[in-house]
């Protein structure tokens, strides 16, 4: 099955929210996985419906409140979601002062995961993997969704094209961060494509190679 990437840019911070689903996931209630859904659902919530899409996970790169906050609207129109997010960031969904939401003068919580990911699992799609690739350091628990057979990776506030997450943060750790970039994503192909939590996307290669904060 060939998997496709929907984007929708959506809430105050402009957060990249993913859908992936394949040829046969439409019509008729036809699965999907949807990443990171931020703020601001509504139009996601709208476009799914009007595919005939059903989610089956949310998944989370991490447990910042703009990248968890559509998490309950999504449950409420699928009650059979399963939202998975890294065990080290699992905490977050349930604590506003965790999630950084309280920080930004709204705090909110989500329930808990139904799933809790570990570096290294392999999720499917369509029969297609879903790689949990460690990337902490923005989080502890921060974790990219690489998907070889359309060559993307999902790299959430790890890796952004031309930049990388911010470490200013509670529990960031810059030198974790960057040593998670080297060993876990400049590893894999040059052309892989990187869909970032914000911002434009960009190649494995061409950061490597033009990254001013990590190199390779």
């Amino acid at each position: 099955m060939n998997l496709t990437v929907d984007t929708f840019v959506l809430g105050p911070l402009e957060n990249n929210v993913y859908v992936l689903r394949g040829d046969g996931c439409d019509g008729g209630g036809g699965a999907c996985v949807v990443i990171d859904p931020g703020m601001g659902v509504g139009p996601l919530v709208r476009a799914l419906r009007a595919d005939g899409l059903t989610p089956g996970r949310v998944l989370l790169t991490h447990g910042h409140g703009d990248h968890i906050a559509g998490c309950d609207a999504l449950r409420r129109e699928w009650p059979g979601v399963r939202v998975a997010v890294h065990a080290d960031d699992a905490a977050m969904l349930g604590d506003a002062q965790l999630n950084v939401s309280a920080a930004f003068g709204m705090p909110f919580t989500v329930a808990p995961a139904e799933e809790l990911l570990s570096a290294g699992q392999v999720l499917e799609l369509g029969g297609e993997d879903i790689r949990v690739l460690p990337t902490p350091g923005h989080t502890p628990g921060g974790v990219s969704f690489y998907v070889p057979s359309i060559a993307t990776v999902f790299t959430g506030d790890a890796l952004f094209a031309n930049s990388i997450g911010r470490t200013d943060t509670r529990f960031g750790d810059t030198a974790q961060l960057l040593s998670a970039i080297r060993d876990h994503l400049y590893t894999l192909p040059d052309e892989t494509r990187v869909l970032p939590g914000h911002g434009d996307e960009t190649t494995i290669g061409w950061e490597r190679q033009h990254n001013p904060y990590v190199r390779q």
